[in-house]
């Protein structure tokens, strides 16, 4: 039997997520910050449509692995409440991938600003 897709239901359940998100994960609210001061940067600066959409994304991108390393770290810490080193290593691999999310997003940053002010 197919279950049937309730749109708004789901909606309510991604709400769910991001508000337990937003209420419980310091590094996600430190992120939401930067990313607000830069989205409000990126309308003034002087760019392509284009360049707006890949400086957005790379932002969003950042908010979207943090949330997917919460995910992460709330499962391992269900499964092994105690310490575990496949559980400590499945962790470090969630924080690796914020990491390297935010490198792109600076390195595209930069890149941008860059030519904007260096032409």
């Amino acid at each position: 039997m197919k279950i049937k897709y309730k749109f708004f239901k789901n909606w309510g359940y991604a709400m769910k997520g991001l508000g337990d998100v937003l209420k419980t994960e310091m590094s996600f609210r430190i992120e939401l910050v930067f990313v607000v001061i830069f989205s409000i940067v990126n309308l003034f600066l002087p760019i392509n449509l284009t360049l707006h959409l890949v400086l957005e994304m790379a932002l969003f991108g950042v908010l979207i692995t943090e949330i997917l390393n919460s995910a992460i770290e709330r499962i391992v810490d269900l499964v092994s409440p105690e310490w575990n080193e496949l559980a400590g290593k499945a962790k470090d691999a969630g924080s690796a991938g914020v990491f390297l999310s935010i490198t792109i997003a600076v390195i595209c940053w930069v890149l941008v600003l860059a030519n904007l002010i260096f032409g």
